[in-house]
C-alpha cells in the first residue's frame, strides 16, 4: 500500500536515559542518499497471538491491574544500551525514499484543542483513536500509549517497539490489549485484544532505538473493526526533517499519573547527544507511560501520524521519536494487511 509518487488524498515512552546510554526535501529516485543502519537488511518480524493467549488477555486486565501497571521506561532504558553503529552522516539521516502518505479515516469530527508551544504537557480531553496499551513482559505488567492507524484490515495500532518486544525478557509481550480513549480507569470503547505483534528485525534482534516503532493488529469486537468504532489516523513516511509536531500520550511517571491524556507541540530538532540517532525531538516534559503515543504533523490530532514517543534525557524536557523511513513503512504494511 505504498505511494512513492504522490500523496493519497485526504512518534521510543518518554524515558530518562543517561548520555552514555545512549530530522530537507524527500529524495528522488535518481539521487537517493545512503540508507541509515536501521533500513539496511531490516525486515518486518511478526508474532501471532494464540487463541489461548487472547482468551487470557481478554479477562486479565482488571481495573486494579490497569491502575498498577508499570510504565515502559525500564524497557526503553535497557534497550537503549545497545549501540550497533557509530555517528551518522547528514545523508544517513535524510529520507531514504520519496515521501509516502496514507490517508486516514474518521468516524466523526474529532475535538481539537489549541496547541501550546511550551515544553509543559497540556491536558487533553480523550481522543477516540488514541489510548493506552497494557501488556506483560518478563512476568511484570506494563503500560504504554498507542493509536489506531490506517489499515486494510481496519484493526491496526501503532506504538513503540519497546512496548511490544523486549530482547532480554523473552521477546514479544503477552496479555496485550489496546484501550482507546482511556481516562481515569474508564474504557468507553472496550479492550481490544491483540492477535498479532509486528516490529522490525532491527528492533527485535538488536534493540536499535532508531527502529523503536511497532504495530499491533487486534481482533474485532462483536463483528466490528476498531477503525469503524474509533477511526484511523493517516500515516506518512520519509517526510522532510524539522517539521512541527503534536505528540500525545499518557505519562504515568511523576509528576503525572497516567490517568489522563496529555500533549506537547513544537518544532523537531535532531538528537545532538546520541550521534548515532536519526530520531528527532520536540519540547516536552511527558514521562514514562507516554511511550508509543502518536506524533502528528502540525498541531492537529486529525493530521498525519509520523512518529511515536520514544525516549528523553534527564533535565532536557525533550521528547524524541524515531524517524519513520521505508523500513518502518514495511513493518506497517505487513501488519495492516494481516
Amino acid at each position: 500500500m505504498k505511494n512513492t509518487t504522490s500523496a493519497l488524498a485526504g512518534a521510543f515512552a518518554a524515558v530518562s536515559l543517561s548520555a552514555a546510554a545512549l530530522t530537507g526535501a524527500a529524495a528522488n529516485a535518481s539521487t537517493a542518499p545512503a540508507k541509515a543502519p536501521d533500513a539496511v537488511g531490516s525486515v518486518p518480524m511478526a508474532h501471532a497471538v494464540s487463541a489461548q493467549e487472547k482468551t487470557r488477555a481478554a479477562s486479565y486486565w482488571t481495573p486494579e491491574r490497569m491502575k498498577t501497571a508499570t510504565d515502559g521506561e525500564a524497557l526503553a532504558q535497557q534497550a537503549s544500551k545497545t549501540r550497533p553503529y557509530g555517528p551518522l552522516t547528514s545523508a544517513q539521516k535524510a529520507p531514504d525514499a520519496p515521501t509516502s502518505r496514507v490517508a486516514g479515516k474518521a468516524p466523526n469530527a474529532a475535538a481539537q484543542q489549541q496547541a501550546k508551544a511550551a515544553y509543559r504537557a497540556a491536558s487533553e480531553s480523550p481522543v477516540r483513536h488514541i489510548g493506552k496499551v497494557f501488556f506483560t513482559q518478563g512476568g511484570k505488567n506494563y503500560v504504554c500509549s498507542a493509536n489506531s492507524v490506517s489499515s486494510e484490515n481496519g484493526n491496526t495500532v501503532s506504538t513503540a517497539g519497546h512496548c511490544v518486544h523486549y530482547l532480554k525478557q523473552g521477546g514479544f509481550a503477552t496479555n496485550f490489549v489496546f484501550v482507546p480513549a482511556y481516562e481515569n480507569g474508564n474504557a468507553p470503547y472496550g479492550k481490544w485484544v491483540a492477535r498479532g505483534l509486528y516490529a522490525s528485525s532491527a528492533w527485535t534482534q538488536t534493540n536499535d532505538m532508531n527502529a523503536d516503532t511497532a504495530f499491533v493488529v487486534v481482533d474485532q469486537q462483536r463483528g466490528r473493526n476498531l477503525g469503524d468504532v474509533v477511526g484511523q489516523s493517516g500515516l506518512t513516511f520519509n517526510e522532510p526533517r524539522g517539521q512541527v509536531y503534536k505528540a500525545f500520550g499518557y505519562p504515568a511517571a511523576p509528576p503525572f499519573n497516567g490517568e489522563t491524556l496529555k500533549s506537547c507541540t513544537g518544532s523537531a530538532k535532531d538528537d545532538t547527544i546520541n550521534r548515532s540517532s536519526r530520531s528527532q525531538g520536540i519540547p516536552c516534559d511527558m514521562t514514562g507511560g507516554s511511550s508509543g503515543g502518536p506524533w502528528f504533523l502540525g498541531a492537529d490530532v486529525d493530521g498525519y501520524q509520523n512518529s511515536v514517543n520514544s525516549y528523553g534525557y534527564p533535565g532536557e524536557n525533550v521528547m524524541y521519536g524515531p524517524y519513520w523511513d521505508s523500513a518502518t513503512e514495511d513493518v506497517w504494511n505487513t501488519a495492516q494487511t494481516a
